[in-house]
């Protein structure tokens, strides 16, 4: 038997020959994007690929392999599709596209009323303009698609309680684009019309992302709950009741509305906080713009998802999120949402951008932004 160290070395002789053939592949390659730009064609051409995979699998002799070489190939085809399309868009022009106006931005809007968290939110963008408040999250969007908004802003995912699902619905339902992030610090009370013994309130209302930010306030003091739209709604709820109710909201909207204060600091996480993503009309970049978001559906067979995450990793692309939601068409599809770092007149970004598209069912960049 040979000792381990003639074995490892032998590996790394073979590793040699795989990295020399390997790199004899991609300047291959080369010449294939080449002509792939000069004829107009695409980078992408399933009927080859499928080729290429079912005569290696046909090649190798070992069955339990077998799946380990199509995975290898597959990977190695997905590099060559990467650097094709960085050649091909290698003298494409710059995209342009407007740069946001927040300064001069008139039409402001979110959800809820006066005293919620989206206000805070778009205080620290807009500064002290006034604001419109709207009933629904999907009233925001419709506002924003139609002009009647300038922005619009909306939660996406808190820290503690996780993503705000029904902004990432809207998200794909409405053709509209995310131009800012904003990241605001959250501190939860428990407020009431009059003071009260905790033992006597016979419901708590508050959204649902801030109920399950306080949950262990909440069962610790068995306190029964019921989601509302939106935290300050739901304080504005409490204070026009008779009832001996309470809501979970912002200090400063509980101070506003004149509430009396029953608890403080009652989320579970000390640090807690949640994102905010701005909304537009058109597709709006910032300079200092470092993240993109896109929205995109794989093939619903084996290795999809791999092989999708292995373009940012080629590209030296950091994956910051990724988030899944039903597609609600009667199937378990799924629509991925996925935000990772670059700058989009950036090549790598550029190849990625081309290649997904190319060969997801579904793909559409929803903004591009400065991450927080």
């Amino acid at each position: 038997m040979k000792d381990l160290q003639t074995l490892r070395s032998g590996i790394d002789d073979i590793d040699k020959e795989i990295l020399g053939l390997f790199l004899k592949r991609m300047e291959l390659c080369k010449g294939v994007a080449d002509y792939k730009k000069a004829n107009n064609l695409p980078v992408f051409q399933g009927g080859r690929e499928q080729q290429v995979l079912d005569r290696i699998m046909a090649l190798t002799n070992n069955k339990d392999l077998e799946k380990g070489t199509a995975a290898l190939f597959a990977n190695i085809m997905d590099i060559s599709k990467i650097l094709q399309n960085r050649t091909i868009l290698a003298e494409s022009p710059d995209y342009t596209f407007t740069v946001p106006d927040f300064d001069g931005a008139k039409k402001i809007g979110c959800q809820g009323t006066s005293g919620a968290n989206s206000e805070a939110a778009a205080r620290s963008v807009f500064g002290d303009r006034e604001f419109t408040f709207y009933p629904s999250f999907e009233d925001v969007f419709k506002a924003v698609q139609s002009g009647e908004l300038d922005y619009g802003v909306l939660p996406v995912q808190n820290s503690t309680a996780g993503s705000v699902d029904s902004t990432y619905d809207l998200m794909a339902k409405y053709p509209v684009y995310i131009v800012r992030e904003v990241i605001i610090e959250i501190n939860h009370c428990l407020a009431a019309k009059n003071d009260m013994p905790l033992p006597d309130i016979e419901m708590v209302y508050s959204h649902p992302q801030a109920l399950a930010q306080c949950e262990s306030f909440l069962r610790k003091n068995r306190l029964r709950t019921a989601g509302y739209g939106n935290t300050a709604t739901a304080a504005e709820n409490v204070m026009n009741s008779k009832e001996n109710i309470a809501a979970i909201c912002s200090v400063e909207c509980a101070e506003r509305m004149g509430m009396k204060i029953l608890a403080r600091d009652i989320a579970d996480v000390s640090l807690n906080r949640t994102q905010f993503i701005i909304i537009s009309k058109d597709m709006q970049v910032a300079p200092d713009s470092d993240s993109v978001s896109v929205m995109l559906t794989i093939p619903h067979k084996e290795g999809s998802l791999y092989r999708m995450l292995t373009k940012f990793y080629v590209n030296d692309m950091n994956l910051i999120r990724i988030e899944s939601r039903p597609i609600r068409d009667g199937s378990f599809n799924v629509m991925f949402f996925l935000d990772f770092t670059g700058k989009i007149t950036d090549p790598s970004v550029k190849a990625v951008m081309r290649d997904l598209e190319e060969n997801c069912g579904t793909f559409r960049c929803i903004g591009t932004y400065k991450s927080e």
